[in-house]
């Protein structure tokens, strides 16, 4: 895919998929495991999703490569697996797509605070999302969305590390408060400038809340940029039940009455985050074509 590509496919509504890891945990996937190792040897769950989400509406898929990076194999002692993992992992998502969706190279934070608050520097980051793209490009992906981010700089270097590479699209979507908040500094506005000037293709948020919570947000990023607004949102709030298990509040139908405000207020990038299914999905697409 082509920036040229991605920027007019996201001038209509442009639909993502939704969750992967809380759907990998209502199939079985234990709490505390590597997911990607699990992905590895669960391959018929992950495609089945897959290919749920692609007939629900999705025109883009995630690869399953969100914890592939370096810094994150290294907590389960698999760093050294990292390029077989994720030229693997890319190949399940390219094999159910089958060219009736594109499919994005997913990463994400380190885990690990930036300096001064911890030990990760900037160089350190983008060495590690440089590897982590590297194999990720020869994998064939055709773009890739940097989500769930929690630092600004951390979320910059994996820009940098990616266009250092390729010229492929990045999507840039932070994890915020409901008032644009990021948890490390700073807020989704300034993230979002910050991340236009540095040659992202799109900006917005993901996880963080319900869609419901985030109208201001999304407008706000909307009125300071003239690139695409991303917008991943959970199912709501969640409640913890008897077993411990995050139980999200929003129905699929709520959640597409709701992704409507926030296309209204700026957004054409769309899909979700934690607790959404295929049917949010397809409740949502059915929305976009209504429009």
């Amino acid at each position: 895919m082509t920036k040229d590509t991605f920027l007019q496919l996201a001038d209509q509504i442009l639909l993502l998929d939704g969750a992967t890891g809380s759907n990998l945990m209502a199939a079985g996937m234990p709490r505390g495991v590597c997911t990607e190792e699990w992905v590895l040897s669960h391959k018929d769950v992950i495609q089945k999703l897959q290919k749920e989400y692609i007939e629900a509406g999705s025109q883009i898929i995630y690869a399953p490569t969100f914890g592939g990076n370096r810094c994150s194999l290294s907590l389960h002692n698999l760093q050294d697996q990292a390029s077989q993992i994720n030229h693997t992992l890319v190949s399940y998502s390219k094999e159910i797509a089958k060219g009736r969706a594109y499919v994005a190279g997913d990463i994400t934070t380190s885990g690990k605070m930036m300096v001064p608050a911890g030990e990760m520097t900037y160089e350190n980051a983008y060495e590690m999302y440089k590897e982590q793209a590297g194999y990720l490009v020869d994998a064939g992906v055709d773009l890739f969305a940097a989500e769930t981010m929690i630092n600004i700089e951390e979320t910059l270097a994996a820009v940098d590390a990616v266009s250092s590479i390729c010229d492929l699209p990045i999507l840039c979507t932070m994890t915020v408060e409901a008032d644009g908040s990021i948890f490390s500094g700073g807020n989704a506005v300034e993230a979002a400038l910050a991340l236009e000037a540095a040659g992202a293709s799109a900006v917005g948020v993901n996880c963080s809340v319900g869609p419901d919570q985030l109208v201001s947000v999304i407008r706000n990023i909307h009125e300071n940029v003239s690139i695409p607004v991303v917008v991943k949102p959970n199912a709501g709030m969640p409640s913890i039940d008897d077993q411990g298990h995050a139980v999200y509040n929003m129905t699929a139908e709520d959640f597409a009455r709701h992704m409507k405000v926030l296309i209204e207020n700026g957004a054409s990038v769309i899909g979700g985050c934690c607790g959404t299914t295929p049917e949010f999905i397809r409740q949502t697409a059915q929305l976009i074509r209504s429009l």
